[in-house]
């Protein structure tokens, strides 16, 4: 194979690897959150907290590879 081919085919790899377990782990969160304010409407504003945090930490796993993607395509 080609080099430029080779890492275009790890660039791609990156990405679809490294956005899988983060969109897993947002979907997981978003659900547990609904069913927890669902049988505790009360608590909703400290579980809402608490959803948004494990959100925004999961969301920069993607980050990272979006940013091991770019290094890849553009550093020789």
């Amino acid at each position: 194979m080609e080099a430029e081919a080779v890492k275009f085919l790890a660039i791609a790899l990156v990405m679809g690897v490294g956005t899988i377990a983060p969109a897993i782990a947002i979907a997981m969160i978003g659900s547990k959150g609904a069913d927890a304010i669902g049988r505790n409407p009360e608590a909703a504003p400290k579980i809402q907290t608490a959803m948004v945090l494990a959100i925004a930490f999961a969301e920069a796993i993607a980050i990272y590879a979006l940013v091991v993607s770019l290094i890849l395509k553009f550093v020789e």
